[in-house]
Order: C-alpha cells, then structure tokens, then sequence
C-alpha cells in the first residue's frame, strides 16, 4: 500500500527570506514557451464557472480562461469570437478551450481552432485512457504545433508520461478532489491531489504541470507550486463571481450562483440528454462579486507564502520549499480557532 499526503497533511517551513516587499514578487508562469501568464491559475472548463465573460475577464486580469465544451460547436466558436472581438484592441489573444475525446472533437478543435483558440484542453475525467490517446494524435497530426495541447485529468506519474508522449504540452493533475467531484465516493478510485502532483513532478518530460482539484485557499495554491505545478486550475474559488455563468439567486437571504460537477446527474441531462456514472453533485454558492476582487485575494496570499519560503519567483519556491507533516492537532491548530475556545 502506498502512503500519500493532502494538502492539509503537510505545510511549508518558514525560511529566511530578503524580501523587501511582496511586490517585489514574480508570479509569472509560462504554459510554453510562447505563452506567458501574470498569474499561474487557470479557470476550469465548466459551465458555471467559463463562459464568454469569466474567459474575458481571466485574460484581462492576467490568468488563462478555458471555455468549456457542454454546448454546439457553433455557440463555442461564437463565444471565442465574442472574446477575441472585445480583446482584439488590448492584443489578449490566449483564449483556451475545451474538447471531449470523442464524438466531434476534431471538428471542434480545428474550427476552433481557426476561430482564433490558441489553447485546445482534451477534456476527459479519467486521462490516461484509449479514447485520451487516440484523440491527442489525431488533434496534434491535424492541427500540427500551431496550437497548445492541455490534457488531463490524472493522477500518476505512469499517467502523466504517457499523455506527454500522445502529444500534451501540459496536463492536468488529480482526479477526485474537486469540491463537487463524488469520483471516489462513486467508483473507489482517485489519489489525494498534493501526492499526485508531486509524483507527477518527477516526470523528465518538458510538460507543463496544471493542479486541477481539491484546492480551497490561496494557502493550497501555493503548497501545489511548491510541490512542482507551474500552474493551478480553479473551480470552486472562482464560482460564484460576477463573471461566471449563470444568475444570481436569491436564497436563504442571501444572493448565491449554481455550481455544478459537469458529472452531477443535472449538468448531464441538459448537455447530454442522460446521466451516465454520477461522479458530480450540484449545488450553490455564495455570490463572490467581482472575479478582480477574489483573484486580488488569492495573488496577496500566493505572494505572500512566497515571501515565507524566501523566494522571488515559482522557480526559486520549488526549489527552496521544504515540507513537515503535521499530525491532526496541527491540523486543528492552523485553522482560526477562536471560536473554539469560547465554546
């Protein structure tokens, strides 16, 4: 049996660090050598989390948007259209997009592809399969390097070669950590995020490492780009905003925005007509406003836990970070606990 950690099983030791000023600090991340972001996080492909506005927005504000695929190709190319005729001024031209791995995908990649999507994500919950391998070198001897191949998910090392060598430029790590993901409720399968990513890690290949799972503060983003992720993808942190799809429901007193697992019985009757494996739950979220307001959030955690590993950039806090295990108590210790000591 193998042992494996969680992002709350370990933390970062603090180190000396020189840091003057937390802006001082690079976040900048390359998705290739072509593409380069302001910030390493990347919003996932679902339907109530990237649509038209949150792609718009995440390019503006310095991350990378995938649209996401539960429609006609015909309303996805028209939704990077519409992106790209409202970017067309600023020069943000890095629109990604998803594509299942069979069915229409080649006909969606490539007029995709020819829309203006410099970024085509091969979309599937269990990466490391037949169907992933077919579709990666179909799409890479169609369309050739003219665009960048994301792929995922999976959860090994063995996982992550292999779609290196179909064809990916980057892929996705993890599998049944999400927040609305029931995967290893449902089958029994799945691997703790964190563990994955830092065997992924290991990899010689010259693949971009995507943490796709499980991550709930800015404290897990940078324990995933300590353990060798060069970027995050985020759902949950990022529904619920202003720029993600959907309306805004009154409920409880309080305004909240539908968020769903595109493998909830919900989102698959709407985009398929029927419910294969449930894998996904649907559920609301609070409204979080503004996407600027929660990614301000989130880039002051990330340079802040920087700023405690001492290190000026991503490069430096993968090679400086150290991990410790912490027991439960710890656990326990590093969440605001003031509440339980008036109990």
């Amino acid at each position: 049996m193998i042992n494996s950690v969680c992002f709350d099983d370990v933390l970062l030791v603090p180190q000396f660090s020189d840091i003057i000023s937390r802006k001082e600090i690079d976040l900048v991340s390359c998705i290739d050598n072509r593409y380069r972001f302001r910030l390493p996080i990347i919003s996932s492909p679902m339907d109530t989390v990237t649509g038209t506005k949150m792609a718009h927005a995440m390019s503006d504000l310095g991350g990378l948007g995938i649209i996401h695929r539960y429609n006609t190709i015909a309303d996805q190319v028209a939704m990077v259209n519409s992106v790209l005729d409202n970017d067309y001024l600023e020069g943000n031209e890095v629109i990604g997009v998803a594509v299942g791995a069979s069915g229409d995908y080649l006909e969606r990649a490539s007029l995709l592809a020819s829309a203006g999507a410099k970024v085509i994500c091969v979309d599937i919950a269990h990466g490391h399969h037949a169907l992933m391998r077919h579709a990666l070198k179909t799409i890479r001897n169609t369309l050739g390097n003219s665009v960048h191949i994301m792929a995922g998910n999976v959860a090994t090392l063995k996982a992550f070669n292999d779609l290196s060598d179909w064809g990916a430029d980057s892929i996705r790590v993890g599998i049944g950590g999400g927040s609305i993901c029931s995967t290893r409720i449902q089958t029994g399968h799945g691997m703790p995020t964190l563990q994955s990513i830092l065997d992924c890690a290991k990899s010689d290949r010259d693949t971009t490492l995507i943490a796709d799972g499980g991550i709930r503060t800015s404290g897990d983003i940078v324990k995933a780009l300590a353990a060798g992720a060069d970027f995050v993808m985020l759902g949950s942190l990022l529904a619920g905003t202003e720029e993600s799809p959907g309306d805004t429901i009154f409920s409880n007193g309080g305004q909240r925005k539908v968020y769903r697992g595109m493998a909830s019985k919900d989102a698959q009757l709407e985009w398929r007509g029927h419910a294969a494996s449930e894998e996904g739950v649907s559920s609301t979220v609070p409204y979080k406003g503004d996407l600027k307001d929660v990614l301000d959030s989130l880039e002051k955690g990330i340079r802040s836990g920087l700023s405690y590993t001492g290190a000026n950039n991503l490069k430096e806090l993968r090679s400086k970070s150290r991990f410790i295990k912490q027991s439960s108590a710890g656990q326990r210790e590093s969440f605001t606990h003031i509440m339980l000591n008036d109990m």
